[in-house]
């Protein structure tokens, strides 16, 4: 009885100065879910600061690392990882879990390479962060027993864990909205040798095979510059050649961007005459005008489960791997016409 009376004081001390509730304190402490990561940080800082003892299983979990693609970070999709990685920072502090990042080039992604960055970081389990591993590694991974998920990213052996989107169902919802609005003449811009986004392929030709009388189109990016930029000149070569195309579902909302700027320079109106879906819901879609229907990727949600993902597997190393999807949802815009 002493002892739980004394844990209730000191969840109070801790939301006294935090200025939260005790409530939300207990939930932070007991990792539940629904708590900000920036509320979630400060009370497990002022907790620390207080001496509020952690629960053992906060003092046992090994230490982490991620590793991010250089060009992912660094490039426009910047922001799309930003998200990521807050989920996994946080799902971290959440669960007493040291945790580390780092830039790796990709294509020198040896394992060579990912050995001393997890040796210099004196970690155990291993993030792949948009990073689909090279065969080597993969080996080398599996020889080692070394715990790793893929985040954002999906192994199509599925020898290891992973958590992404929904990209197949995610794309699949999204041209069938285009399809649900009348139009049977659809282009997909896309691009990518990633798992992931051949996933959003396979999504966009299973909608157009489920309408009769449909027909779909794959334009292919080389994403060698501006996505916006490529996406714009790639569009505007599509529409002189083939003018009945009346839709585009693109890989992601930059893409969808250039679209929107190719369509409208050759006096399409959106969405009168040409409808967008994009993809991801980054903050570029409440930039345009009209602003872009596009599907909402829960990103930090995406590192929060990977860090869940890596729990169990640090638990359990022999158990069955696992792939996690998260659902997609689709945001209304002005690109689409009725779009509710």
């Amino acid at each position: 009885m002493m002892e739980n009376q004394t844990r209730r004081l000191r969840q109070a001390d801790i939301a006294s100065k935090a200025g939260v509730s005790v409530s939300t304190v207990s939930r932070v402490l007991g990792n539940e879910p629904g708590i900000s990561e920036a509320v979630r940080r400060q009370i497990l800082q002022v907790a620390t600061d207080l001496g509020y003892p952690p629960k053992a299983a906060f003092t046992t979990i090994a230490g982490c690392l991620a590793l991010i693609a250089s060009d992912g970070v660094t490039g426009g999709l910047s922001v799309f990882y930003e998200g990521i990685v807050d989920g996994l920072r946080g799902g971290a502090a959440g669960r007493g879990m040291p945790f580390g990042i780092r830039l790796v080039s990709e294509d020198r992604m040896t394992p060579e390479v990912v050995a001393r960055h997890l040796e210099s970081a004196g970690a155990e389990g291993l993030f792949l962060v948009g990073i689909d591993p090279a065969d080597s590694v993969r080996t080398w991974l599996a020889e080692t027993g070394r715990p790793m998920v893929l985040v954002n990213g999906t192994d199509p052996l599925l020898k290891f864990d992973g958590v992404s989107p929904a990209n197949f169902f995610g794309a699949y919802q999204a041209t069938k909205r285009l399809l649900a609005a009348g139009h049977r003449r659809i282009l997909h811009l896309t691009g990518s040798h990633r798992h992931t986004i051949r996933e959003r392929e396979r999504g966009f030709e299973a909608a157009i095979a489920s309408v009769e009388g449909a027909e779909g189109r794959l334009l292919r990016l080389t994403f060698q510059r501006s996505a916006i930029a490529e996406a714009h000149e790639v569009t505007a070569a599509a529409l002189s050649e083939a003018p009945g195309f009346t839709a585009a579902f693109c890989m992601n909302d930059f893409i969808a961007v250039g679209v929107l700027e190719a369509v409208t320079e050759a006096g399409r109106r959106v969405p009168d005459d040409f409808a967008i879906v994009g993809f991801d819901d980054l903050p570029c879609a409440v930039m345009t005008n009209p602003r872009l229907s596009t599907m909402r990727v829960d990103r930090t949600a995406l590192g929060r489960e990977a860090v869940n993902l890596m729990i169990a597997r640090l638990g359990d190393r022999h158990a069955p791997a696992r792939q996690v999807c998260h659902a997609v949802v689709p945001v209304a815009g002005g690109s689409l016409p009725n779009d509710q």
